[in-house]
């Protein structure tokens, strides 16, 4: 079972996109795709909490696969007034009703199984589902969330990718589905605000630690912090050698949300941390930041090439949107920690 996020969470979320921005929300119907997963729920969140800090009175309407399933997951999300849940998939969803101020475009189940094609099939035919329904409902802003995926493999000697970077996908690789799915999103994005005057905001998203990432599935610092509440050892089946940066949750949540409601129109923008640490470094850092006693496990030999970056920087989003620098990776581990552990009391 679920539970709220922290008030010290959701208070840096509302801070860092600023009570003048949220005001614009005054009276404001949202929508959402993509609200039942991490992204989602805290963007989610942090709506509902600016709501009932300055009485918005926003109506957020939240498309979902399986509503029962997310009320029975998360009900202090999917219970609260100003949320209604409508059923559909995001590739033919049926429009809702009405006028929409913004949209916000989240959808793409990462952590679902599904076929090459069926991924690309969802980042693509959903991306169009919701512009025409944006410009069904006259929508003037929207957010697309899109991935770090959409560069390719990161050059070695590259310290982190800036959004003027030109890499793109492995066409020849099944993998590149899903990062060559949001770069067509992208365009599509790009090209229906230039028919529309919509204005939108692209938000490339990296890795990220916090409170309802799943401990189970395929995101290392989950699984680490699993094993690591359980004062089990911390087993890595490759290398250890890839090198990831993370953004704490909340400062996701409050990057995403300046984004949309103060960023420049057709704005692009890297979304994660900045500090840089191979796989091995992030098990060794959640074992001493949790005081686990289980060791940390590496079961293969480095071969001696390059490792492997997906490190982003975030100096544009920063400067632009006057963000000040993101909680540090400990103090994201210790809250995650925390929630997961309150949740199973």
């Amino acid at each position: 079972m679920s539970r709220p996020l922290s008030d010290a969470d959701l208070a840096h979320s509302f801070a860092l996109a600023g009570a003048p921005a949220w005001e614009s929300l005054r009276g404001a119907r949202v929508f959402l795709t993509g609200g039942t997963g991490f992204v989602g729920k805290w963007l989610t969140a942090a709506l509902l909490h600016a709501d009932r800090t300055l009485g918005l009175g926003v109506e957020l309407v939240l498309l979902s696969r399986d509503p029962d399933a997310f009320r029975a997951a998360a009900p202090e999300l999917a219970n609260a007034g100003p949320v209604r849940l409508v059923r559909g998939d995001v590739r033919d969803f049926v429009f809702p009703d009405g006028a929409f101020s913004h949209v916000i475009h989240a959808a793409t189940d990462v952590v679902a199984q599904a076929t090459p094609a069926a991924t690309f099939a969802v980042c693509v035919d959903g991306t169009r589902r919701v512009l025409d329904f944006a410009a069904a409902r006259g929508v003037q802003d929207l957010l697309l969330v899109s991935s770090g995926a959409v560069y390719g493999r990161q050059p070695p000697e590259l310290p982190a990718i800036d959004e003027d970077y030109r890499g793109a996908p492995d066409l020849r690789q099944a993998g590149a589905a899903y990062g060559e799915g949001k770069r067509v999103s992208e365009w599509l994005t790009h090209m229906a605000a230039a028919a529309t005057g919509c204005r939108v905001r692209v938000a490339r998203c990296f890795a990220f630690v916090g409170p309802y990432l799943a401990l189970d599935k395929q995101f290392a610092v989950g699984n680490f912090v699993r094993d690591a509440l359980a004062g089990q050892d911390i087993v890595i089946q490759g290398d250890g050698t890839p090198y990831r940066s993370y953004l704490y949750a909340a400062d996701l949540a409050g990057w995403l949300w300046a984004m949309l409601l103060r960023g420049p129109a057709g704005a692009v923008y890297n979304v994660g941390g900045a500090e840089a640490l191979s796989i091995a470094e992030l098990a060794e850092r959640v074992t001493r930041v949790l005081a686990s006693p289980g060791a940390v496990r590496v079961l293969k030999t480095p071969s001696g090439a390059p490792a492997e970056r997906y490190v982003c920087d975030v100096g544009r989003i920063q400067r632009e949107l006057d963000l000040p620098p993101p909680l540090p990776l400990d103090e994201g581990i210790r809250r995650m920690a925390r929630w997961h552990t309150s949740a199973t009391d």
